[in-house]
């Protein structure tokens, strides 16, 4: 039997040439990210050591319990930012035609977003919001400003944008992505009013909808419920993939009343196979950092990602991550070749702090990084 990952690469190098004649539609959210690190020791004026991890970090803060403290950020990196503009941005490098609706500046796009939109149709209705993520090695903190995102509702998409220009950029779409539900608080709404107006006018083969909640936590387990019964009710509409880091898997799987103690491969599998079964959609996806499952009506993958204990950078892994996996489904993978090609995109960019290309996706499956040290599990 063939390396799996040989086959996703020579699955991806023959089917990528067709890459370019898909259009993808993502949406909706939009932020401005700016990335620190924590200095644990400022040693001068230039030279520091950093916090390495996020336990390091709140020991630091609990420490400061009923007395008080100071916390020095050092900027690594202003760039893009919402789980939508990186996974299209993705998306565009490995050449597929996206289009982007989002509240990335309105009436005027923010500059962050003029490289972007030279390499795909970009379309916004509200101002980004911020966040200051402070990286770690064994994680981020993702610290938001998110009043802007009110604007992004059904109202101002059809005054900005159109109920039209949102059918025909749909109509023309082969996978249609909507992620960050969590912080939209509107997103909800839009849902129902595309599936009331606009899903049941869609002509053609079922496309691919991709679904990312975007860490639920903080969301009511009312509101959460809904927004997993919008889910399945979207598939009658299309083929959905449901996808979830392992944090977001384990909230989704208590509102569902799931034994969520065990986070072995095995159990995460089983873990996806059950979310699927109640939620009633095509596809569930959990990727953790050290691994990714998913399954399907065929039953269940999963793989091991090529992990480093030293990544450039990691906000965003995910949504790169969801970009892979998803360019492999619409190629027409199976879901254990389109796992491979999702680690594999989280994976070059974490080491390389940008994009892959095609080539460069097909290049690492085929020389994959020598073992490190993996996280326990």
């Amino acid at each position: 039997m063939s390396d799996p990952r040989y086959e996703t690469a020579s699955r991806l190098e023959h089917a990528g040439a067709r890459a370019s004649q898909f259009n993808v539609f993502v949406g909706l959210d939009g932020f401005v990210d700016e990335i620190f690190h924590v200095v644990d020791k400022r040693e001068n004026a230039t030279s520091y050591t950093r916090l390495p991890t996020i336990a390091r970090f709140a020991q630091r803060l609990a420490d400061a319990s009923g007395k008080s403290t100071n916390i020095e950020l050092v900027s690594q990196l202003v760039k893009l930012g919402g789980n939508g503009p990186i996974m299209a941005n993705a998306l565009a490098s490995f050449d597929l035609g996206v289009t982007y609706l989002g509240n990335l500046g309105y009436p005027v796009l923010h500059p962050i977003f003029q490289e972007f939109s030279d390499r795909a149709q970009v379309h916004s209705i509200a101002e980004p919001g911020l966040t200051d993520a402070l990286e770690f090695e064994d994680g981020k903190v993702m610290v938001g400003k998110h009043a802007s995102l009110r604007d992004v509702n059904w109202d101002n998409l059809l005054s900005r944008f159109g109920a039209q220009k949102l059918e025909d950029s749909l109509s023309a779409a082969r996978l249609i992505c909507f992620v960050n539900w969590t912080m939209l608080t509107a997103m909800s709404d839009i849902w129902e009013a595309i599936q009331r107006d606009i899903a049941p006018r869609l002509k053609g083969d079922r496309r691919l909808l991709f679904v990312d909640l975007a860490d639920p936590e903080k969301r009511t387990a009312a509101d959460i419920r809904q927004a997993l019964k919008l889910v399945g009710d979207f598939q009658s509409h299309f083929n959905v993939i449901l996808g979830l880091n392992e944090k977001e898997s384990t909230e989704i799987g208590r509102i569902l009343d799931l034994d969520v103690s065990d986070a072995s491969d095995t159990a995460l599998a089983l873990r996806a196979r059950t979310i699927r079964d109640q939620i009633q959609v095509e596809t569930v996806v959990i990727h953790p950092v050290r691994c990714a499952v998913a399954a399907d009506a065929t039953g269940s993958a999963a793989v091991d990602g090529p992990f480093t204990a030293k990544p450039r950078i990691t906000t965003g892994a995910g949504d790169h991550f969801n970009a892979g996996f998803c360019l492999a489904r619409l190629l027409g993978l199976s879901n254990e070749l389109s796992l491979w090609a999702g680690v594999a995109t989280s994976g070059f960019y974490v080491r390389n702090a940008r994009s892959p290309s095609l080539q460069d996706l097909i290049h690492l499956l085929r020389h994959w990084p020598e073992k490190e040290l993996k996280p326990d599990n």
